[in-house]
């Protein structure tokens, strides 16, 4: 993988990681904690979708390495939702 590949791919990720927040309506950090968050939903995205049999929907190819763009947005909303139930509210 080379440097361009890994940019490439926190991009990718990023942009997982933001739509997953917004789509759960809690947003905390920045770019960081989106990408973050988008590499840890794909973790998730994919782990449920290999328990529960599910194919994987729109890898993107970036170099030799796919990124799991459906399941990292559903992991990372899911992962977002459950942030947003265990930590506090603050005005």
């Amino acid at each position: 993988m080379t440097l361009v590949d890994f940019l490439i791919l926190l991009l990718i990720s990023g942009i997982c990681g933001a739509v997953g927040q917004a789509i759960s309506g809690y947003s905390r950090g920045g770019w960081l904690a989106a990408i973050a968050i988008g590499f840890i939903g794909a973790l998730i995205g994919i782990w449920l979708a290999r328990t529960l049999a599910l194919p994987e929907l729109l890898p993107v190819w970036v170099g030799a390495t796919h990124f799991p763009v459906i399941w990292a947005i559903l992991g990372s909303a899911l992962f977002v939702v459950v942030i947003g139930m265990f930590s506090r509210r603050r005005f």
